[in-house]
């Protein structure tokens, strides 16, 4: 008589059900992947080599493997989540020693880093004051909070319609404390070295058919310095494409606040004079003051991008992404990371949504892929497996217990 069959399913059994218990235990583990146990039949080495008859002698776990399955998107109110949708996992250091996850929990340390919530750094690429990424080994990512330098203005795009019904005025008696030696105006905010702001205006007055002289001031002050004008704009009979002279004019003048001279070019190029009232067909200038960081985002290519309080956004790093030939073979160990091992070869990093990479979520987390009702089901499963293995014990005991009795 043997037991070895009964035992070896009773082991089988319980093994399935830690299995089951884990999985259900972390159904609301962000990120978490469930396993599932894997089992193989045993047999008997004969003398020969072989036998028809040969009988197995139970089951043995052979592996438990993880099942790397899309786990839902749920979104949240934290900026810092994130969340993966396609394969790879996030990149985490500790220390120098790097890890791999699939929850996206993250939150900002006092450093500036990007961390989990075991202070294991996100990877990824760094940014320079500029924005530009550096592509080469991925790095701690940390989100530089200092203010953004202000940048000053150098150009000045301005496109209007100018109504060629107007009267001529002339061009020697503009002065722009006189509404009526002028027939238009825009006005502009510029800004310096220092990110103070500034007032150019532009007064615009028909001195003949289809010209138009350009008048300049900045903070009230008039530069050129009267009676010059900035610009002159002379249009054909279809009041498009003016000629303008000169072809780049500029408004220079000194701010008091100490700052560098701002050398401001101008460009009307796309103005129009139809038959129509004044309009401001767009208005723009390339600076702007100071600004601090007043959020951030991840997109979906794991680009980092923080937006200021003075309107601008800039490039503050990258996730990336690492991925595996065989993620079976990771080691786990535990708090939602893994390690590299023989069985699972070198990580193949790279951006997300590039290769086999997913895309990224922000302000949402990966839920874990535990179907509950799948494992009650197995739990049943397993429990009825457990009842029936015991019953073979039972029943090989009574036939030993009927053999002992027999005189």
């Amino acid at each position: 008589m043997s037991f070895q069959q009964g035992l070896s399913g009773l082991n089988a059994a319980s093994k399935t059900l830690e299995v089951i218990g884990n999985n259900v235990s972390n159904a609301n583990t962000v990120g978490f992947k469930q396993s599932r146990a894997e089992f193989a039949d045993v047999y008997a080495n004969s003398l020969t080599g072989g036998g028809a008859s040969q009988i197995g002698i139970g089951t043995k776990l052979a592996n438990v493997s993880q099942q790397y399955t899309q786990g839902n998107i749920t979104s949240t109110s934290n900026t810092l989540d994130i969340a993966i949708n396609g394969g790879g996992f996030f990149r985490m250091s500790n220390n120098g020693a790097i890890t791999y996850s699939r929850n996206g929990q993250f939150q900002m340390d006092k450093f500036g880093y990007i961390v989990d919530a075991e202070n294991k750094r996100l990877t990824g690429y760094t940014a320079d004051a500029n924005g530009v990424l550096s592509t080469g080994a991925p790095s701690e990512i940390n989100i530089n909070t200092a203010d953004l330098q202000p940048s000053a203005s150098t150009e000045y795009k301005g496109v209007v319609n100018l109504d060629s019904r107007k009267t001529a005025l002339p061009a020697a008696g503009f002065d722009p404390s006189d509404p009526t030696t002028y027939h238009n105006s825009t006005a502009v905010t510029v800004f310096d070295s220092l990110g103070n702001e500034h007032t150019v205006q532009n007064f615009f007055v028909k001195t003949a058919p289809g010209t138009w002289s350009v008048f300049s001031t900045a903070d009230g002050v008039s530069t050129p310095a009267l009676p010059a004008a900035t610009a002159t704009m002379t249009f054909s009979g279809t009041g498009v494409a003016p000629v303008i002279a000169p072809a780049t004019p500029t408004v220079n003048f000194v701010p008091t606040t100490g700052a560098n001279a701002v050398s401001l070019t101008m460009d009307f190029a796309g103005s129009t004079q139809f038959g129509s009232n004044f309009s401001i067909n767009s208005l723009s200038q390339d600076g702007f003051t100071s600004g601090r960081l007043a959020s951030f985002n991840t997109g979906k290519d794991g680009t980092i991008v923080g937006r200021y309080t003075n309107g601008q956004s800039k490039t503050l790093g990258q996730v990336v992404l690492a991925n595996f030939v065989n993620p079976n073979g990771l080691q786990s160990l535990g708090g939602n990371a893994w390690v590299e091992s023989a069985d699972s070869g070198v990580p193949l990093i790279g951006t997300p949504n590039t290769g086999s990479l997913g895309v990224l979520q922000s302000s949402a987390v990966e839920d874990s892929n535990v179907d509950l009702t799948a494992e009650l089901v197995n739990m049943i499963t397993a429990q009825r497996v457990y009842q029936a293995n015991a019953q073979t014990i039972k029943t090989q005991d009574q036939v030993l217990q009927t053999l002992v009795n027999l005189r």
